[in-house]
C-alpha cells in the first residue's frame, strides 16, 4: 500500500473527527460535519486531498453501500401498512414540490435539464435523518410519526424509479421514446430475474449461510457487489444495482443481522463520499448565488411543510399532526445529492450546480433538525395561524371522549408499565381516562370500551383542554423529563391536591421531578429488584410458591406479546 495515501486519509479522518464532534455537540446530523470536513480539507482551505482517484473510488463504494443499506431496510411488505394518507401525501408532495421547484429554477434562470435536476433534488427528504430524529424524540409510534415514515418510504420508492431513469441516460444517441422503452424493458427484465432469485433461491441460501455470522457478512458484501455489477452491465448505474440488491435481502429474516454488520463498513465509506462531495464545492459560485441558495432553501424549509399540511388537512387531519408531519420534509435527502452527483458524472450538470444543491442541503439539514427537535415548543406559538390548514368538522384523528368530564385518574401512556396500572385501576372501580399517542393502541382501547383519547402529552393545547380540577391522581408512564415537568406544572396549576406519579430512568432526573412537585417517581430498573426482594421475603424459599409466581408471570408476558409489547432495548450506558 502507498503510505502517502494512508497518511492522507489519516489527516482527513482526524480533521473529520474534530469537526463532526463539534457538529454533534450542536445536535446536528453527522452528515453536515462530513460535508464541512470536505470543504476544510479541499482545495479551498487546506488542500490535503491529492489521491483523488483513490478517494473517489472509496466514495463510490460508500454510495453503493449506503443505497444497499437503505434497500435492506426498505421492506416492500410495508407498503401494505403505509395507508392511504401516506401514499397520497408522499406522491402528492413529490409531484407538487417537483413542479413548483422546476418553475422556481426556470424563473431563476437555469436551463431545462438543470432545473429538472434541481427540482428532483428538492422533492425528496432524508428517511435516515428523520427516523433518527423521531427515534430520539420517541415519536416513531405516534400518529404523525407513522404517517411521516409512511410517506418517506413512498418517496424512497419513487427515488428508486428516478435513479433507474437517470442511470440509463448514459446511453447517448438514442431518442427519448427509445430510451424510455429500453429503460422500462431492461429494468423489468433485471428486476424480474432478481425477484425470482429472491423468492426461490435466497431463502434457502441465507438460511444455510446464516449459521456463520462472519460468512453472512461476506455473503452480503458479495451479493451487493455482484448485483450492482450485473446492473452496471445492463447499462444501469452501480448505485441502482446496490439498492435493488438490498431490497432483495430486505425480506430475509436475517436482514436485521445483515444491516447491523454492514453499518460500520457503510459508515466508513460514506464518510469519504460526503467528504469528497464537500471538497468539490466551489465557493465563488456559492457566494455569487447566495440569493438563489436562500430562495431554494426557504422553499424546502417552508414550502414543503405547507404542501404536506394542505394535503393532510384536505383529508381531515388536525393542524397539529399536519404541522408535525410537515416538518419531516423540510430538508433534502441523500438521494438528492446522489442524483445530482450522477448528473455531474453524465455531464448534465456542472460542479456549480452540485455546489448549489449541496449548500441547500447543508442549510436545510441544519434548519429542519432544530425545527423537528423543538417542534413541541414552536407549535404552541404558531398554532392559531394554522387553522387555514384544518378542515371544518370532525377530524379523523380526534379522540373518543369528552375532555371536560371529570375523571378520578388520568393515565398518560398505555405501554409496558401502563398495562399493569390499568389492570389495577379496573379493580379500584374508579373513573379513569387513558391518553396515548399510538393510534393502534387507541383503537384497541376503544374495542375494550375504555375511555381514551388520542394525543401527545407534549401538546399544550391538549393539556389545557383536560379538566384536572377534580382529578385525584395523574400518572405518566412517559420516561421523558421535559414531558413530565410539563404535566406536573399543568396539573399543579389546576389541582394542588392531585397525586402525580411519573416515570424516570435516571436518578438525577428523578430528584429534579421530585423537586418540581412529583408525588412519586417510578424507576423501573430499581423497581424490578425491589419487587423480587419483596417476593423473597413474602413467599420465602419455597419452590412451589415460586412456581406459582412463574405461572402468573408467563401468562402476563404472553398477554403482552399478543399486544405487540417488547422489553425496551437500552443503550450500553443504561445497561451498566
Amino acid at each position: 500500500m502507498n503510505p502517502e495515501i494512508f497518511l492522507e486519509i489519516s489527516k482527513i479522518l482526524v480533521i473529520t473527527v474534530v469537526i463532526a464532534g463539534i457538529i454533534k455537540m450542536l445536535k446536528q446530523p453527522a452528515l453536515i460535519g462530513y460535508i464541512l470536513s470536505g470543504i476544510v480539507v479541499g482545495p479551498v482551505f487546506l488542500n490535503i486531498i491529492t489521491s483523488t482517484e483513490t478517494l473517489t473510488a472509496f466514495s463510490q463504494i460508500g454510495v453503493a453501500l449506503l443505497l444497499f443499506f437503505v434497500g435492506i431496510n426498505l421492506n416492500p411488505k410495508v407498503i401494505k401498512d403505509v395507508g392511504k394518507i401516506s401514499l397520497i401525501t408522499g406522491l402528492g408532495q413529490v409531484i407538487f414540490t417537483t413542479s413548483i421547484g422546476f418553475l422556481i429554477a426556470k424563473l431563476l434562470g437555469f436551463s431545462t435539464i438543470v432545473s429538472a435536476y434541481i427540482a428532483i433534488a428538492l422533492a425528496f427528504s432524508s428517511t435516515i435523518v428523520i427516523m433518527k430524529l423521531l427515534s430520539d424524540k420517541k415519536d416513531l409510534e405516534s400518529l404523525y410519526g407513522k404517517i411521516s415514515i409512511g410517506f418517506l418510504i413512498v418517496q424512497d420508492f419513487v427515488a428508486i424509479l428516478i435513479l433507474l431513469v437517470v442511470s440509463s441516460l448514459s446511453n447517448e444517441g438514442t431518442s427519448l421514446t427509445t430510451l424510455a422503452l429500453e429503460t422500462v424493458v431492461m429494468g423489468l427484465i433485471g428486476m424480474i430475474l432478481l425477484f425470482l432469485i429472491t423468492i426461490f433461491v435466497l431463502p434457502t441460501l441465507t438460511k444455510k449461510i446464516a449459521r456463520s455470522q462472519e460468512f453472512l457478512l461476506l455473503f452480503s458484501l458479495g451479493w451487493c457487489f455482484a448485483v450492482a455489477s450485473v446492473f452496471h452491465y445492463l447499462n444501469f448505474s452501480i448505485e441502482v444495482g446496490a439498492l435493488l440488491a438490498g431490497i432483495a435481502l430486505s425480506i430475509s429474516p436475517y436482514h436485521f443481522e445483515i444491516s447491523c454488520k454492514m453499518k460500520p463498513i457503510r459508515d466508513f465509506f460514506i464518510v469519504l463520499f460526503f467528504i469528497m462531495l464537500g471538497s468539490q464545492m466551489i465557493f465563488s459560485n456559492i457566494l455569487q448565488n447566495m440569493g438563489l441558495i436562500l430562495i431554494l432553501s426557504f422553499f424546502v424549509l417552508i414550502g414543503n411543510p405547507i404542501i404536506v399540511m394542505i394535503l393532510m388537512g384536505l383529508f381531515g387531519y388536525s393542524k397539529r399532526n399536519g404541522f408535525m408531519a410537515g416538518l419531516t420534509v423540510a430538508q433534502i435527502s441523500e438521494f438528492s445529492l446522489i442524483v445530482v452527483g450522477m448528473g455531474l458524472s453524465l455531464g448534465h450538470v456542472t460542479r456549480e450546480t452540485l455546489s448549489l444543491v449541496t449548500a441547500v442541503g447543508l442549510i436545510t439539514f441544519a434548519g429542519s433538525t432544530y425545527m423537528i427537535l423543538y417542534s413541541h415548543k414552536i407549535y404552541p406559538v404558531i398554532s392559531k395561524y394554522l387553522l387555514i390548514f384544518e378542515r371544518k368538522g370532525k377530524k379523523v384523528d380526534e379522540g373518543h371522549c369528552q375532555l371536560d368530564e371529570s375523571y378520578d385518574i388520568i393515565l398518560f401512556g398505555y405501554n409496558r408499565i401502563g398495562f399493569d396500572i390499568v389492570e389495577s385501576l379496573k379493580k379500584l372501580k374508579k373513573k379513569f381516562l387513558i391518553i396515548d399517542h399510538d393510534p393502534e393502541i387507541i383503537s384497541s382501547l376503544i374495542r375494550k370500551k375504555f375511555d381514551c383519547k388520542y394525543g401527545d402529552a407534549n401538546d399544550v393545547e391538549l393539556l389545557n383542554d383536560i379538566n384536572f380540577c377534580k382529578t385525584k391522581m395523574v400518572i405518566s408512564t412517559i420516561p421523558i423529563k421535559e414531558t413530565n415537568l410539563l404535566i406536573i406544572n399543568k396539573v399543579k396549576k389546576s389541582n394542588k391536591d392531585a397525586i402525580i406519579s411519573v416515570v424516570s430512568h435516571h436518578i438525577d432526573e428523578a430528584l429534579e421531578l421530585y423537586e418540581h412537585g412529583a408525588t412519586y417517581v417510578i424507576m423501573p430498573h430499581f423497581l424490578g429488584g425491589k419487587h423480587f426482594s419483596s417476593m423473597i421475603e413474602n413467599i420465602e424459599l419455597i419452590l412451589n410458591n415460586f412456581l406459582k409466581e412463574k405461572t402468573a408471570h408467563i401468562e402476563n408476558i404472553k398477554q403482552r406479546k399478543k399486544m405487540g409489547q417488547e422489553h425496551p432495548k437500552l443503550e450500553q450506558s443504561e445497561q451498566k
